[in-house]
């Protein structure tokens, strides 16, 4: 078996050749493409009320974003551009990136969810085990493959005076850095700095306590944004300023104003005489001679030097041992914990984004976590972009940036996600990939000399058809009608249809078909999200049918009340929106243990609505895009003091429409799944 050391040119040369596909696809037909699922303009609206006056539009000049998938996939969309938003490609356009990607450490970082009168822990799905359990299925070869193309398109991304800081461990960091020598230049290397990320070190009875993670600094070019940057004295800095002239100026030191050693200094490195001393002087005569006529030179035994004063100092000049106060840890009843895992301090990304970014700088993070290279970005006025395929991480940055009051974003995914997870399966057509799911869902396929459609099947022995949507269409009216009329044909007296994604209006949907849907005639499943990630190709479903593992859950879908409406004054309407159920999708098909399921499943009898963990209004959808004017979510103390629940009624004051005003709200489950439901008003 060949060493890690050995394998990594082959690691390499193969993460080029696939983000070179990558590249080379950018301009084919079916790119990768950006959803905007929400247009979000925070409001932290006091009592439910909020006066609605911002027009708004996703096509600005700029809007920052978040992002939710595969960051793999997120990077070629920005590269591609995004036509929706009309953003063009971000190649070559971004000042800063920062990532903290996992540390190939084999922890497992759980989500735990907080509800009413219990705490629920949830596994990470497959998916999302890319982004938190931190565990790879051939050890660090895998998490290398992984790392090789993302920072190649990363550095696709950096202008040309852009730098990228990778937040990194000792688990896998001395390998990483010999990869980004690879795809950066060992010349484009600036700085490995040490963070103390804890003041406390777990105690270890057969090592020393580790205290610090690494943080490597790579330009694009030699040519790259760069502030100076300095940090609050410490004492050793404040014991040099010991003199002190009585004159009111303040403590001083004396700093040289020649070395005989450099090869640089003032007069092209050649000795002259200055006030009877010869030396290779760092300054001009006339700077030397204005700052003796100030008193601000004194003489030594060595030569001259010049006063300094304290409080002329601007700070401690920034090393690359990041030790101090300033980028502390998160203490355990800090205002910023948000019980996240691998969340970092604000100081931290702040220092590095003054660092290496200027006013009007676009700053990225393809592994956002908490959000809080996002939240302090925004908080230094800097333009942002952060990604991540975690749901409950990117929960927690709407909500961050929402709590804070950031100016109007875009919360966006990979357009398309099942179907692009097809197109890199193995299956060549979509056929081939139903027949599998009817196999996973016990059925037959029908005999290919019946001329039935491949995403057809049947229950052996049963009455029941079975229909599988395409991974590359949103299930709704259109489906549903086609699988009753392929029952009805076939003679079947039940069909189960099983949808990938949802249509939005699925709740509107689902009472034209109410009769069938009492009667059992249909029944409407969901295929698990995470399905294509553990079915690579045709031959790995065997395992998972011997297994049994595959559940297919039922809908989840949000219900409210008929919304109601009166006039608020000539101009505008009072509309009320009242949360009525929510129906989750089966416990069964979430990452929870069984104990889990049980606390699960009684607050679903108890309360459903406090599985909400988010949800908004659009009192003027369009259909199109979903414009958030209105938000309320857990913790949110402004609008009640109920940190385990939303409150379940909004009223909004709006402009007064023609004709019928379209409403859609949407709500976000605790496990980060979104239903929608729309109703017009008269």
């Amino acid at each position: 078996m060949a060493s890690l050391i050995e394998e990594l040119p082959k690691i390499i040369e193969r993460g080029k050749k696939e983000a070179q596909k990558m590249l080379d696809g950018l301009s084919e037909k079916n790119k990768i493409t950006l959803q905007t699922n929400e247009l979000v303009l925070p409001t932290k609206a006091k009592g439910g009320y909020f006066g609605q006056s911002v027009k708004s539009d996703v096509k600005h000049e700029w809007l920052n974003r978040v992002i939710y998938g595969d960051n793999i996939l997120t990077m070629q969309a920005l590269l591609a551009g995004d036509p929706q938003t009309g953003m063009s490609s971000m190649r070559g356009k971004i000042d800063l990136i920062y990532i903290d990607p996992p540390f190939d450490s084999k922890a497992d970082y759980r989500t735990r969810i907080h509800l009413p009168g219990t705490d629920i822990e949830q596994r990470p799905t497959v998916i999302e085990q890319f982004a938190y359990s931190d565990t790879w299925k051939d050890g660090t070869v895998s998490y290398l493959q992984m790392m090789v193309p993302r920072l190649i398109l990363m550095r696709e991304l950096l202008s040309e005076q852009g730098s990228i800081y990778v937040h990194i461990d000792w688990h896998v960091g001395h390998y990483v850095k010999v990869i980004m020598d690879e795809i950066f230049g060992k010349e484009n290397f600036v700085n490995e700095i040490i963070w103390k990320k804890t003041n406390s070190p777990k105690a270890q009875s057969d090592s020393f306590g580790n205290q610090h993670d690494t943080l490597f600094l790579y330009s694009k070019n030699l040519t790259r944004i760069f502030n100076q940057s300095y940090k609050e004295p410490d004492e050793n800095y404040l014991k040099a300023f010991m003199y002190d002239d009585n004159d009111g100026k303040g403590k001083y030191q004396t700093i040289a104003l020649s070395n005989k050693t450099s090869l640089g200094g003032f007069g092209k490195m050649k000795d002259w005489e200055w006030k009877g001393v010869t030396a290779r002087w760092i300054y001009s005569k006339e700077k030397l001679n204005d700052w003796y006529n100030k008193n601000l030179i004194v003489k030594t035994k060595s030569g001259y030097r010049k006063k300094y004063y304290l409080n002329e100092s601007p700070g401690q000049i920034l090393s690359d041992l990041w030790v101090d106060k300033s980028t502390s840890p998160i203490q355990g009843l800090s205002n910023e914990q948000l019980n996240y895992g691998t969340q970092k301090p604000e100081t931290l990304i702040t220092r590095i984004i003054q660092a290496s970014t200027k006013e009007n700088s676009i700053v990225a993070d393809f592994f956002a976590g908490s959000g809080t290279t996002g939240a302090v970005a925004e908080k230094l006025g800097r333009k942002w972009i952060v990604s991540d395929l975690g749901k409950p991480a990117c929960m927690i940055m709407r909500k961050r940036l929402i709590d804070q009051e950031s100016k109007p974003f875009l919360y966006q995914s990979i357009g398309d996600y099942q179907k692009e997870q097809f197109e890199k399966s193995e299956f060549k057509t979509i056929g081939d990939l139903s027949q599998v799911i009817v196999n996973l869902f016990g059925a037959l396929p029908f005999p290919e000399e019946k001329g039935i459609p491949s995403n057809l099947g049947y229950i052996k022995n049963g009455k029941t058809l079975v229909y599988v949507d395409s991974p590359t269409k949103m299930t709704g009216y259109n489906s549903l009608k086609r699988a009753q009329e392929w029952r009805g044909q076939l003679g079947y007296d039940k069909v189960v249809v099983l949808g990938w994604n949802f249509v939005a209006e699925i709740s509107q949907v689902l009472p034209r078909f109410q009769d069938e849907l009492d009667n059992e005639k249909l029944k409407i499943l969901v295929i698990p999200h995470d399905l294509l990630e553990k079915l690579r190709n045709k031959v790995s479903y065997d395992n998972l049918i011997k297994s049994g593992k595959i559940k297919f859950s039922s809908l989840q879908y949000l219900k409210i009340k008929p919304i109601k409406k009166k006039e608020y004054n000539k101009e505008q309407d009072e509309i009320e929106v009242v949360l009525d159920d929510y129906i989750l999708l089966s416990p069964d098909v979430l990452p929870l243990d069984q104990e889990n399921k049980e606390k699960l499943e009684k607050v679903i009898q108890d309360d459903p609505l406090a599985l909400i963990e988010y949800w908004s209004i659009d009192p003027d959808y369009d259909g199109e895009v979903f414009r958030s004017k209105w938000q309320d979510y857990r913790q949110n103390k402004d609008n009640d003091s109920d940190e385990f629940k939303v409150v379940n009624k909004a009223k909004l004051i709006v402009p007064k429409v023609k004709g019928k005003r379209k409403v859609c709200v949407k709500a976000v489950d605790v496990f980060g799944f979104e239903s929608v439901a729309v109703e017009e008003v008269k």
